[in-house]
């Protein structure tokens, strides 16, 4: 069992026999009364999100995970297949478990998954990945006075503003956690 205090963005735990990752999570202290602590949370069966207020002496149910090293090899209308790298074996994770990050897996990626047992909960990200362009908008030469961008599309479908001198078949570094264009490499 874990404090309801100990709740922060990421965790993962169990409440009435669902498990639910912390999206949000504030702290509030009145001036007499305790403290609450009041989460969004996301239902990782179901893809639900749910609102709850939790006293500071509440407890929740902490849950065993273990963490595997995987690779990307493809997905189709349902599924995202991986390949872990010491047993060989594929699991499958559902479109919606994967769909904030998609945009950033291309083949032969090294994520991390996290399991419950053996169910695929959540999928980890390196910091950075690097993208083929596929599509640029075209410059408007001259409208250089300020730090223009434009947008361009990458390999997998991912929308990301760039600076002008991006082109078509240009390889650049994305940043997965804020979707930010980094550097071309």
């Amino acid at each position: 069992m874990i404090d309801a205090n100990d709740l922060r963005k990421g965790v993962i735990f169990e409440m009435d026999g669902n498990l639910f990752k912390v999206k949000d999570y504030h702290h509030n202290k009145t001036a007499r009364g305790g403290a609450t602590i009041r989460i969004k949370a996301l239902n990782i069966r179901t893809g639900a999100n749910i609102e709850k207020t939790f006293n500071s002496s509440e407890r929740v149910k902490k849950i065993r995970l273990d963490y595997r090293k995987v690779e990307y090899l493809y997905n189709d209308d349902r599924f995202y297949y991986f390949m872990d790298n010491e047993t060989f074996e594929q699991p499958a994770i559902g479109k919606d478990m994967v769909e904030d990050v998609a945009g950033f897996l291309k083949e032969n990626l090294r994520v991390k998954l996290t399991f419950y047992g053996d169910e695929p909960l959540d999928i980890d990200l390196p910091t950075s990945v690097e993208l083929e362009v596929t599509q640029a908008d075209i410059a408007v030469r001259g409208d250089t006075a300020t730090g223009v961008t434009k947008s361009v599309t990458c390999e997998t479908g991912l929308k990301v503003q760039c600076p002008n001198f991006v082109d078509v078949g240009d390889v650049i570094k994305v940043d997965t956690r804020t979707g930010e264009y980094l550097t071309r490499v």
